[in-house]
């Protein structure tokens, strides 16, 4: 055995005091009392978890505050600012912004990825290429599979299917939809669905980004999944109009994405953060109830989005963070929907992903996150921190815990 971790307690029976040995990167066993590895830590009772997953990420527009603006705050205004600021960037620059914003995600645990990537005629294939730079770099710590897709439209904007294409036989694992910018909404979620066919890819949309539930988006991307035969494999992201729907038609909703295997996930930082800015007083939260839609069977997934740019003023990369920020937004205290909030960038979220080789199960790839506490739901309540991370059964982060200089008596 290369490693043994040592009086670990797992998700499933936080009540238990297990070993896990490692072995050629994978899970080798998993017992009480297993022999010492050729290295092997006592974990002293904390929790050992998969790896987390990003799913829905910006790695080429992410740190890009500081040449922007944010004043208005809301959706159009970080469209237009992004698009303003684009034509400049370089692979370079979109390189170094990426591997910043990657190492954040793998010093908080996140193990694998799913980036989202614009092409268009005014960036071309250069934030493609950046990131994939930037991906090379961190491999050794995370995978990152990148999902090409359209922000400021497609049927509208002649050029952008043809480096979609290019993307694609490039080695994105994933198409993207952005319909709420196309003068054709339908016509761009329908291309995509013949492209992900072409390609044998998933697809992974942002859809219904505002706050009306009058026009919903939604029902027809089931419809089309169910066409295509591609349950399962398609996710879509943000759904801030489902938060301002009644119940009778929320659950509705959620039954028809479930029946259609469309999953869901929500951003809610940034969904928080764009929503609602014609308010002045009593402003909704904009954030939708993802612990409603489990209850349905939707598989869910919560994300980070975007790092640092006009969509998003803030981020450290933190899901643990992101999850602990929904389950306040969600009013939940319950301990079992506190522990979901876990799952949602955990198994989940693999699950959003189909990655089959993932968990901590024997035979399964070693990636794997020790964080200090002791029970999935306080993780989360408490904003339990890494203290350590291995990819491929590597440690690649080391945390040190605080320590307090008490004054002597």
């Amino acid at each position: 055995m290369e490693l043994t971790l040592r009086n670990v307690r797992l998700a499933a029976e936080p009540g238990h005091l297990l070993d896990v040995g490692v072995h050629g990167g994978k899970v080798a066993a998993i017992g009480g009392e297993l022999p010492d590895g050729a290295r092997t830590l006592d974990l002293e009772g904390r929790l050992l978890l998969p790896g987390f997953v990003e799913t829905h990420m910006h790695l080429d527009k992410s740190c890009i505050l500081h040449r922007c603006s944010s004043e208005k705050g809301d959706l159009a205004e970080a469209i237009s600012e992004v698009a303003r600021l684009k034509s400049g960037f370089t692979e370079e620059d979109v390189s170094e912004r990426a591997q910043r914003t990657l190492r954040k995600c793998v010093v908080n645990g996140t193990t694998r990825m799913r980036t989202h990537v614009e092409v268009d005629p005014v960036i071309g294939l250069r934030g493609l290429e950046g990131v994939k730079q930037a991906i090379a770099a961190f491999a050794w710590a995370i995978d990152v599979e990148i999902c090409v897709f359209p922000q400021e439209g497609l049927l509208n904007n002649p050029g952008t299917e043809e480096l979609m294409v290019a993307a694609l036989k490039d080695g994105a694992g994933c198409i993207g939809a952005a319909p709420y910018t196309d003068s054709d909404p339908h016509g761009q979620i329908d291309r995509v669905f013949e492209l992900a066919r072409d390609f044998d890819v998933d697809i992974d949309m942002h859809l219904d980004l505002a706050a009306d539930p009058t026009e919903l988006d939604a029902e027809y991307v089931a419809r089309k999944a169910d066409e295509y035969g591609w349950g399962g494999r398609v996710a879509i992201g943000h759904i801030t109009k489902f938060a301002a729907m009644p119940p009778e038609s929320f659950d509705a909703l959620a039954r028809r994405l479930a029946g259609a295997g469309v999953a869901v996930t929500v951003l809610p930082s940034t969904d928080l953060f764009l929503m609602h800015r014609d308010h002045d007083h009593s402003v909704p939260r904009g954030v939708t109830p993802l612990h409603r839609m489990l209850g349905h069977g939707v598989n869910c997934s919560l994300s980070t989005n975007n790092v640092l740019n006009p969509f998003t003023p803030y981020g450290d990369c933190s899901l643990i963070r992101m999850a602990n920020l929904y389950a306040n937004i969600a009013q939940i205290g319950q301990m079992d929907l506190l522990a979901e909030c876990l799952n949602m960038i955990s198994t989940r979220s693999a699950a959003l992903m189909n990655l089959k080789d993932y968990g901590i199960e024997v035979g399964k790839t070693a990636d794997l996150v020790v964080v200090d506490g002791t029970d999935p739901a306080m993780v989360v309540a408490e904003l339990a921190q890494p203290m350590f991370v291995f990819k491929g059964g590597k440690q690649t982060v080391t945390r040190a815990l605080p320590e307090l200089h008490a004054p002597h008596a």
